[in-house]
């Protein structure tokens, strides 16, 4: 696994300057890189803290000293110790998005004479987690978790996930303003009934370039866009350029004029597929023959992962790999493609400057 040092840190300005202009806070997704020493790099850029996917993420990010770290994620309350402790080390923020499992939040953090900062999780339209936010009950639900003992309400939360299976750049635009939309109507309606929202925040690096145009917001909580890869190239988010993160694969075998092998299987690429419609996504990554070429070659394929194999079909006139030979491989998703290394080597063109630890790896409970 290789960062491009130089990428890395253009990606990372880029991001926070574009939220910097429009005064919204920048809470990069940390599961992204799961690295505290780039999670340091973007808080010293200006963001105001970080994002874990889960408690275990959070305990590593806080026990390195991050002092702001927020779960948009729907922790249950058998936690309560875990998220006790990690109280005691951070300013942590969660969300909630069912009454009985605030309520038991409430009642555990009263218990222990503690507060923690909760957001209300509003579904903009992926389906997955969250409130509806055009039910006719939807802001007396906010209501009635802010005057919850043992928490207080921050606001209002939201992840724009359906941008992924946007077939243009105009629909990923709609998505973005759809959200704003939805939630700062919300968010009106909830400071009608008395009570303040504070913060709008919204997240995914397809809509972040669309959600900074946005009026009513206060915070943008993009992960992918440190590294990127080829579905955020297809989405249009990056260009090839933009891409940070790569794979050095090399090949191990050459069985047929059609065919080559490298030792990327799906223990590294992993079998996502890529989503988007601005490039050709077939196939479990984008192979090029080095990173200075701004283009993947056509002619090679990722048709297939086994664990430790790669299957790369060849079609056309390509450069006659063989065995032995390096390429580098731009994944369709970084973001599990660090879950699955314990250490990513940050590069410089071909010079090699420093190993990071992926020291949050793994941490998925």
């Amino acid at each position: 696994m290789l960062v491009d040092h130089t990428r890395l840190e253009r990606n990372i300005d880029r991001m926070q300057a574009a939220a910097s202009a429009r005064g919204l806070r920048l809470r990069p997704h940390a599961k992204t890189h799961k690295s505290p020493e780039l999670a340091r790099v973007q808080i010293g850029r200006g963001a105001i803290g970080i994002c874990c996917a889960k408690l275990g993420e959070a305990e590593v990010f806080a026990d390195a000293g991050i002092e702001n770290i927020r779960l948009p994620y729907p922790l249950q309350p058998v936690n309560a110790d875990r998220v006790l402790a990690l109280l005691d080390k951070t300013r942590l923020s969660f969300i909630v998005d069912h009454l009985g499992v605030a309520r038991g939040w409430s009642d555990a953090l009263h218990r222990a004479r503690r507060r923690a900062d909760v957001l209300v999780k509003v579904d903009v339209g992926f389906h997955r987690c969250g409130i509806d936010p055009g039910a006719s009950d939807a802001a007396e639900f906010v209501a009635r978790v802010a005057e919850m003992p043992g928490l207080t309400f921050r606001g209002l939360l939201s992840h724009a996930g359906h941008a992924y299976l946007a077939n243009s750049e105009a629909e990923i635009a709609a998505v973005a303003e759809t959200e704003a939309s939805l939630l700062t109507d919300l968010a009106a309606r909830v400071n009608d009934l008395g009570v303040p929202v504070d913060e709008v925040s919204v997240g995914a690096t397809p809509t972040a370039r669309f959600s900074v145009q946005q009026d009513g917001l206060t915070e943008i909580r993009p992960g992918n866009y440190i590294y990127y890869d080829r579905t955020q190239v297809a989405l249009g988010s990056a260009t090839w350029d933009d891409c940070a993160l790569t794979v050095l694969a090399r090949v191990v075998s050459r069985p047929a004029s059609d065919r080559v092998i490298l030792d990327c299987g799906s223990k590294t690429l992993t079998n996502d597929q890529a989503r988007g419609c601005s490039v050709d996504t077939r196939g479990y990554g984008a192979v090029f023959e080095c990173l200075e070429n701004p283009v993947p070659d056509a002619s090679l394929t990722i048709e297939r992962l086994s664990e430790e194999h790669a299957t790369v079909r060849v079609s056309g006139a390509t450069r006659e790999l063989v065995p032995g030979d390096l390429v580098r491989v731009v994944p369709n998703h970084s973001c599990v493609v660090s879950n699955l290394v314990d250490t990513v080597w940050l590069v410089n063109g071909q010079k090699v400057e420093e190993r990071l630890d992926v020291s949050a790896r793994g941490r998925i409970t």
